[in-house]
């Protein structure tokens, strides 16, 4: 069972949890939604509001559901869970159903259209305040462009983090 926590009292290291750990960026509700795997993004403060961001690739499928939402999830599993996490990683909802192959359950969020999974320890929902297509003209360090050997930019968006969940 979850109990709602603030941001603040978060007890993982952000670094550990989102670039090792990693999470599963949900959008749409649980009977047409999509999640991917993510290992890039932050928490913190912006606007006076607590706030996460994530990057998207244009090409994968999470991102047609996040474009349409209000809203989307981050959850964050355990570790018993990383081979679930890696196939969320690399195989598309476009051609499998990710929850099926990896036995995640789907279940309704607090804000309209949104999905998390129950297997999460903890689950943050967020309301998009932000997005912004990331411009390789502003790389201010030119090895970041190694990121991209496509030219498939990401899209940023920032959330506002509006529940925390924690089990």
């Amino acid at each position: 069972m979850f109990k709602k926590l603030e941001p603040q009292e978060i007890p993982d290291n952000p670094f550990k949890l989102i670039g090792s750990d990693w999470m599963l960026i949900a959008a749409g509700p649980p009977e047409a939604h999509n999640m991917m795997t993510a290992s890039w993004g932050g928490l913190g403060v912006l606007w006076n509001k607590n706030v996460c961001f994530c990057v998207i690739r244009p090409h994968r499928y999470t991102y047609e559901f996040v474009e349409r939402a209000e809203s989307f999830t981050l959850s964050f599993l355990g570790e018993e869970y990383r081979e679930a996490l890696q196939l969320c990683g690399t195989k598309s909802g476009r051609e499998i159903d990710k929850a099926e192959a990896t036995g995640l359950t789907p279940t309704a969020g607090s804000l309209p259209g949104t999905t998390y999974f129950a297997e999460a320890r903890m689950v943050l929902e967020c309301r998009k305040i932000y997005f912004q297509d990331i411009d390789p003209e502003h790389f201010l360090d030119p090895s970041i462009q190694d990121n991209y050997p496509q030219r498939d930019y990401h899209r940023m968006y920032v959330g506002e983090i509006v529940n925390c969940l924690l089990k």
